[in-house]
């Protein structure tokens, strides 16, 4: 990916700091090997996953003051993994995943920047096959997840496969309008929900129109 620009940011979350590389803007692209074509990522929707979109930040600054204790964790569609990041830096167990092909490589050198604990990482999309050795989870976290018709019956079947049976899920959602067929899927899986209260207004102002949803059962 010589081609490709980068932007190095540090982010403050209270008592430490996460430093972490993204694409430089939203007209990055390189898939010289067709790899991302041929799990239908376009070359529009290529460079999604390595810009930190305002849901992701939220989604990190929730995670900065969380309750991790002695929970296995999964970021869902984790991108440039700045909530990992942060939990990383919690010491939690933090594992990430994501349908990109480039994502688990920015996940390590961020994780690097920071000289952080590997985050172990899996590729794999919202529909397919369970793969039976990365296990299951108590808390499963992402943001900006629901952004096409077809996910939150996607995105809930994945669930349904990686969460243990007692298990909670924080999904940041950004308004796109596919959040009310989601929470009635979840609702089916046994999940009960409330909604949080996102950060404080001083935080991100109007950028963050959306909403937190927990779920738990």
């Amino acid at each position: 990916m010589s081609s490709i620009r980068y932007r190095y940011q540090t982010a403050e979350f209270g008592t430490f700091d996460i430093h972490y590389r993204t694409l430089r803007d939203r007209q990055q692209f390189a898939d010289e090997h067709g790899e991302a074509s041929a799990l239908g990522i376009s070359s529009a929707s290529w460079p999604i996953f390595g810009v930190v979109w305002p849901s992701g930040e939220v989604l990190a600054r929730i995670m900065a003051t969380y309750d991790i204790y002695s929970r296995r964790i999964l970021e869902m569609g984790c991108g440039i993994g700045l909530a990992s990041l942060v939990l990383n830096e919690r010491y939690a167990n933090i594992s990430a995943t994501d349908i990109h092909p480039c994502a688990g490589d920015f996940l390590q050198h961020n994780t690097q920047l920071n000289n952080g604990r590997h985050i172990p990482f899996f590729r794999t999309g919202w529909q397919d096959d369970q793969i039976e050795s990365h296990g299951i989870f108590d808390l499963l976290i992402g943001s900006d997840l629901l952004y096409e018709r077809c996910h939150p019956k996607a995105l809930s079947m994945f669930i349904k496969m990686y969460a243990k049976p007692k298990s909670e899920v924080i999904i940041v959602e950004a308004g796109r309008g596919f959040s009310r067929n989601f929470r009635f899927r979840m609702e089916a899986l046994g999940y009960s929900f409330t909604e949080l209260e996102a950060i404080s207004s001083l935080e991100l102002g109007a950028e963050f129109q959306g909403k937190v949803f927990r779920f738990s059962r």
